[in-house]
Formats: structure tokens, C-alpha cells, sequence
């Protein structure tokens, strides 16, 4: 039997034309143990492919049973759990990491980046927007945007207003996950499939997409684009930016190393190595000129800042008098307030 690469056992939403909205799973499992892998298969009776699996609830607790005899009593004990409801069912079952095929695969996938069992980069998501549809978040749950007119219809005339949070293809990630020892000011700038670390802080316009996210710890006051992970330590101030590869970045794979501090407004489209520093108000992308300059402030030459791409130890800042984009080493790296982080 081959490895399984992921497991999930989830609860969701569908249309009424039975489709896949959304699905939570509670305790998704990557790289499942073989006697785990090995009972879902037998009482499932499934294949040796990646596959999503509508539950009969018959088979609630013959897998129950034999998931407790694995030692997976905490798998187990969901699919109890699950016995008690009406609503839709699904094992997700994927034998390699490929790109979704599905709502629930893709769901599965975003589910082990904010479990932090995989960090940004280390799962195929390639096409997933296609594979996600438009859902109305609402106070009563996701709901098809051909279903919203009616459904807010149906609130009216029972005195109920029906609340739209937002529309989207990706859903806030507290309303799934809500990792260990971090902060968010503001839950709505936070997308199921971001990556937080312990000791993270999100302020209120911090915003972190799907994809992306933080070793920890870290202050991030600014926006962290899909693809871009930020190293620990490092603090993005209000209102910066990180160029991701959805928005103008192609192919680059932009990144923060550790220690780093992009100032208030400030932004890359470069990756940035460990204990760099970008000037408030300063936007670098991979074609700005570049003045590097020596430890003694003199011009060495004028190169591109991708470059520069990757390198540690570096400042970056505007000249005052000229307008030019200057760069030298940086000589005191960010230290994080030990108390702000402590949580």
C-alpha cells in the first residue's frame, strides 16, 4: 500500500444542488501512520488515489473502531461526533501532494497551513482559485450566491436581517483555525491557509492571505501577500507591503528573512535576507537603481535591487537630498519588544 500524504474527516456546506461550499475538519492529518491509512481504506473501500468520499453515516462507527484500535483516538472520537449531525460528511483521502481537485481537497490543504503542519510553500496549490467557488459568509453560514437573495428573503419575514460579512472565495481562518499563542486584532484580515507562528501579533490592518505567513514571533502591522513568508523576529510596520506572486510579483518568490524591519509604508518586491532593514515610506521592486554605497557612505556602483535579492545585512533607504535609492550595511538589526510578544 502506498504512504497516505494526507487525511482529513470534515464538515461542510453544500448547495442545494449538492455541491461543496466549504468544509471544516477539525483534526486534519498529515503523513498518517500506515495502520491508520490502512483501516480508512478497508472500510471505505477505497482506491489507491487521491479521492474525496462522501460519509454514510453507517460507517461512522465501524471506522470509529478501528481508528481507536490504531491508536487514533482523537480521529476516532470526531467521527462520533459526526454521528450526532445531518450535515454533509466527507473523508479526504490524498495518497500525494497534488494540486485540488475539489472543495474539500483544497479545503484539506488549507486546513494543514494554519495547523502549521505545513508551512507556505510546501504544498501544491497550483490552480486552486479555480477549484474554490464565490460564497456568501454569513451569520448563518456559507451560503451560494444564487441561494443569497431568497435565504435573505426568508430572514426578513421572520423579523431577521441575514448579516453578509463578506463575499469570497476564501474564508477567515478563526472560523476554522486559531493557532497557539498569537494575537489578531482584527480576524477578518486573516484567510484560512495562512501560516502564523507562535508569537505572532497581527494589528489591525495587519493582513495575512492564504499561503503565507510567519515563523514567529513577529509584529505585523502591514500586509503579507500569498507566497511571502516572513522570518522570526521581524516586524512589518503599518500599512507596508510584500509584493506576492498574485500581485506583480511573477514568478519571484518573495520572502522576509529574520530580524528584519520594514518601516510604516514601506515595501518590497525583492526577497529580503536576515536582519535587513527598508526605510519608512520606501518601496523597492526587482528593477529599482540602487546606490551601493560602502561602510564609509561612499558609491561603489549603481546595480539593480534584485541584486541584492536575498542578501542579509542591508539597509535600505532614500537619500533626502537627491531622491536616490541608497543601500548599506545594516548595523543594528531589529529587536523585538520581548514583552509586546510575550502573549
Amino acid at each position: 500500500m502506498n504512504a497516505m500524504y494526507s487525511l482529513g474527516f470534515g464538515v461542510g456546506t453544500c448547495n442545494r444542488k449538492g455541491e461543496w461550499l466549504e468544509v471544516y475538519y477539525p483534526k486534519p492529518m498529515l503523513n498518517p501512520p500506515a495502520a491508520v491509512a490502512e483501516a480508512v481504506i478497508e472500510v471505505l473501500k477505497a482506491g489507491d488515489s487521491n479521492e474525496v468520499i462522501a460519509l454514510d453515516p453507517a460507517q461512522l462507527a465501524p471506522l470509529a473502531e478501528r481508528l481507536d484500535a490504531t491508536g487514533a483516538t482523537e480521529q476516532a472520537e470526531i467521527l462520533r461526533q459526526f454521528a450526532q449531525t445531518q450535515r454533509p460528511l466527507v473523508a479526504t483521502l490524498l495518497f500525494t501532494d497534488e494540486a485540488p481537485q475539489s472543495v474539500p481537497d483544497a479545503y484539506l490543504k488549507l486546513h494543514l497551513l494554519s495547523h502549521r503542519l505545513v508551512k507556505p510553500h510546501e504544498t501544491k496549490l497550483d490552480g486552486i482559485f479555480g477549484k474554490l467557488v464565490n460564497v456568501a459568509w454569513t451569520n448563518q453560514g456559507a451560503i451560494d450566491l444564487a441561494e443569497l437573495p431568497e435565504r435573505q428573503l426568508e430572514a426578513r419575514l421572520k423579523g431577521e436581517v441575514l448579516d453578509v460579512a463578506c463575499v469570497d472565495k476564501f474564508p477567515k481562518m478563526t472560523n476554522y483555525v486559531v493557532p497557539a499563542g498569537v494575537r489578531i486584532a482584527h480576524t477578518a484580515r486573516v484567510r484560512l491557509g495562512a501560516y502564523l507562528g507562535e508569537g505572532t501579533t497581527i494589528m489591525h490592518e495587519g493582513f495575512v492571505n492564504f499561503n503565507a505567513g510567519t515563523e514567529g514571533p513577529g509584529m505585523i502591522e502591514g500586509r503579507i501577500s500569498a507566497g511571502v513568508f516572513v522570518g522570526a523576529g521581524s516586524d512589518l510596520g503599518g500599512s507596508s507591503s510584500t509584493m506576492g506572486t498574485l500581485s506583480g510579483g511573477g514568478n519571484i518568490v518573495i520572502s522576509v528573512g529574520a530580524n528584519c524591519l520594514l518601516g510604516a509604508n514601506a515595501g518590497i518586491g525583492i526577497p529580503l535576507g536576515d536582519r535587513c532593514t527598508v526605510e519608512a515610506g520606501l518601496y523597492i521592486t526587482a528593477g529599482t537603481k540602487v546606490a551601493l554605497l560602502d561602510d564609509s557612505g561612499n558609491l561603489v556602483e549603481h546595480i539593480k535591487a534584485r541584486d541584492l535579492a536575498g542578501k542579509s545585512d542591508l539597509l535600505f533607504r532614500r537619500n533626502s537630498t537627491n531622491g536616490a535609492v541608497e543601500c548599506l550595511t545594516n548595523k543594528s538589526a531589529i529587536e523585538l519588544n520581548e514583552a509586546l510578544h510575550s502573549n
